[in-house]
Formats: C-alpha cells, sequence, structure tokens
C-alpha cells in the first residue's frame, strides 16, 4: 500500500478513485434535495432517514468525511508534486495550446469547492449535530424543509451557494474526464454526458435555492423557469416545453 502512494501513478489512481466515490455521493445528495422543489413532505421524508438512520450516521458519514479530506489532501500533493519536478518556469508558455482553463485551475475550483463545503457544514451538519447531541431535542420528522427556507433568506447566502455550484460544476466536468484517464479509459461519452448532467444538475440545484429562497416571491417564482431535458421547472409543476425550448 505504501509503494502505490510512493508512486506518480499510484497517487493518481487514487485521486481518481476518491473523486468517482465523491461523484456517486453528489448524486445522491442532488436527488434527495432535489425533492425540496417537487414537495416539502418527501424533503423531509428522505431528510429524516438520512439524519436518523443509524448505517447512514454511524459508517456511511465518516467514510464520506474521510472520502472528501484525502482527495482534497491528495489534490494539493499532486498540485505540490507538479509544481516542484519543474522548479524553473518556462521562458514561453502557452497553456491554452495543450489544455482548458478549467484543468490549468484545477486547484484554484478546488479550494473554492472546499471552503464552500466548510460554509454548508456549518449552515447545516453543525446545527444538526447540535440539535441531535448538544441540545438532545426530540425528534421532528418535519423540521427540515422549514430549516432549509429559514437557511436562505439571505441573498447573499444564496449568490454564494450559486456561485459555488458553478465552480462545482466546472472542477466535477474535467475531474470526471480525468479520473477515467487516470484509471487508463479515454473515452469522451462519460465526459460529454456529465457535461450534460452537470449543466442541468446546476440549473436545478440554482432553481432549488431560489425556490426556497423567502425573499423571492411567487409571483416572480414561476417566471424563472429552468429548462431541464426538455421540461420546465416551476414552482409547482413539472410542465412539458415544445421542442424549440
Amino acid at each position: 500500500m505504501n509503494k502505490i502512494f510512493k508512486s506518480s501513478i499510484g497517487r493518481k489512481v487514487a485521486m481518481a478513485l476518491s473523486g468517482l466515490f465523491l461523484i456517486v455521493f453528489l448524486l445522491q445528495h442532488f436527488i434527495i434535495n432535489f425533492t425540496s422543489v417537487i414537495d416539502p413532505e418527501i424533503f423531509n421524508a428522505f431528510s429524516h432517514f438520512m439524519g436518523t438512520n443509524p448505517l447512514v450516521q454511524f459508517i456511511l458519514q465518516p467514510i464520506l468525511i474521510a472520502g472528501v479530506l484525502f482527495h482534497f489532501i491528495m489534490g494539493f500533493v499532486l498540485d505540490w508534486q507538479n509544481r516542484k519536478a519543474r522548479p524553473v518556469k518556462y521562458v514561453s508558455y502557452k497553456g491554452s495550446s495543450n489544455s482548458s482553463t478549467v484543468s490549468r485551475n484545477m486547484i484554484i475550483s478546488g479550494i473554492v469547492v472546499l471552503s464552500f463545503m466548510g460554509l454548508h457544514f456549518y449552515d447545516f451538519w453543525v446545527p444538526e449535530m447540535k440539535y441531535k447531541y448538544v441540545d438532545v431535542l426530540p425528534e421532528n420528522p418535519d423540521r427540515y424543509f422549514e430549516e432549509l427556507v429559514h437557511k436562505f433568506e439571505d441573498p447573499l447566502r444564496v449568490g454564494i451557494y450559486c456561485l459555488s455550484f458553478v465552480f462545482l460544476a466546472l472542477h466535477l466536468v474535467h475531474g470526471f474526464a480525468s479520473s477515467f484517464k487516470s484509471l487508463g479509459t479515454n473515452n469522451k461519452k462519460p465526459e460529454v454526458g456529465l457535461g450534460v448532467v452537470g449543466k442541468n444538475m446546476l440549473r436545478i440545484s440554482s432553481l432549488r435555492l431560489l425556490r426556497t429562497s423567502p425573499f423571492v416571491s411567487e409571483d416572480i417564482n414561476p417566471i424563472a423557469q429552468i429548462p431541464f431535458l426538455g421540461y420546465s421547472i416551476n414552482t409547482t409543476s413539472l410542465k412539458e416545453l415544445p421542442d424549440c425550448c
């Protein structure tokens, strides 16, 4: 095991596997949170199950936290080693000729995502731990959607979340493709597929924040319809759009 982490290829493979693991979690997290746009009762039911299930709380949650820490630490290590490998900079370097802007700035988008996760933990995980283990309040399966709405009363917080989603989407699109290359494949289909899914996840995530934010009035919400796989999602329904949209 020690030999694997000492080699550059081994570290990249470990980085790829941890990244794919986090993408699976992110997809599950997105699906549950998306239900807040559809029906608060469904969102409350999912949230209550995830927040009270012993398997989730005491086994999967620690594994997830360890995976997040491992992925980000390994990312910083790989970036440092890449810089260390070339102490003298190129006299003339045009990175755009053989790499994208996103790929050259993965460490920056990673730092933004890490900072966002800190905010997200502070907003939701810390209050949840305080509710259950410090204040030891009785279980209330109907509290989650109300807490979500309350958290996004501040337009500044909503803006920070939406901006963070943009950086997360950029990080995911390149990271997903790089993971497959590190594992020995170079198929463009997963990259293209994630690009489509990622863009729509970004749209719906932003819509979800607007939908659950009290500062956005009911009169404005229906206007802010966002196309998703041929559908227009508003505050009350999923309405099929014509092909032109």
